[in-house]
């Protein structure tokens, strides 16, 4: 069986750790949009086999056991004792260590994918459960609709349609090492998020109310390394964006606007700042399905 899937991109319009848990891992309040940038995942399935190939069209990614949709899918293979294996070929477009979620949508898709090819019936909720031991992105990957995330990011909540805008992208050449980020969260003076109150305002759609309470409790601590990312943000404020923010652990900075020609004109300014500038929606797979 031959199976494509779309694989978003995803950004934290609000991101807070309230804490760590005792086993190291940290809790998590965001509200996450996936955006209609995306890499394609292409799966065929393979008899008389247990292998895993996986093909990319690019040479940034591993293809072993390295890889998050590798993973995805072994994962799947073992817990349901599948005798097939399958060819993943990933046409990547997400750029990578970019705090966009590439490598988790990638595994998400394989998921998705293949509980369709192996007639699994896993609900988004038994698949958010496993790929939560992949990384803690890939349950909002499997959704891939505005929702706020908590837990270790395996409860996901979808919260409605996000007010109508539009979005520019730019990526810094640095790429970040999430866990490196993470071990310098110092919690005693971590600046805390309001994410009650971007939930409502969403669910109100009231824009104004939506970017008056955006921010990333982690943006602190990627830009004092990288200092790109507040010279990118600034730079999106200057050109008129509404709102500007890093996204994940970094160093992908967003700069939102309602008004299409405004981002067009920002865009259009930072692609003098920064090598790799997109202008997207935001996007929602079960919106797309309607």
């Amino acid at each position: 069986m031959e199976i494509s899937e779309k694989a978003p991109a995803k950004l934290n319009l609000s991101l807070d750790t309230p804490f760590r848990h005792q086993d190291g891992e940290h809790e998590w309040q965001m509200v996450m949009t996936a955006i209609d940038l995306a890499d394609y995942v292409h799966l065929k399935t393979i008899s008389n086999t247990k292998k895993i190939v996986v093909l990319t069209n690019t040479g940034f990614l591993p293809c072993d056991h390295r890889n998050l949709a590798y993973q995805a899918a072994r994962k799947l293979q073992s817990l349901y004792h599948i005798n097939e294996g399958v060819v993943i070929k990933i046409d990547k477009n997400i750029p990578v260590a970019a705090g966009m979620g590439g490598g988790s949508s990638d595994a998400a898709a394989v998921l998705r994918a293949l509980n369709k090819a192996w007639k699994l019936e896993l609900t988004h909720a038994q698949l958010a459960t496993i790929g939560l031991e992949i990384d803690s992105d890939v349950p909002f990957c499997i959704y891939s609709e505005p929702a706020l995330v908590t837990g270790k990011g395996e409860i996901v909540t979808p919260i409605g349609d996000l007010p109508p805008f539009w979005i520019v992208i730019a990526k810094p050449k640095a790429s970040v090492s999430t866990p490196s980020i993470l071990r310098q969260i110092d919690y005693a003076s971590l600046k805390h998020q309001n994410v009650p109150g971007i939930v409502a305002a969403i669910q109100k759609n009231d824009y104004d109310a939506m970017i008056a309470t955006m921010g990333n409790s982690l943006e602190p601590i990627t830009a004092k390394r990288y200092p790109d990312i507040l010279r990118i943000k600034n730079k999106m404020l200057q050109f008129g964006a509404d709102a500007a923010q890093m996204s994940g652990s970094g160093p992908t900075v967003f700069g939102i606007s309602q008004k299409q020609s405004r981002a067009q004109h920002i865009y259009n300014s930072l692609c003098g700042f920064c090598n790799e500038v997109y202008l997207v929606h935001p996007y929602s797979l079960v919106s797309s399905k309607k």
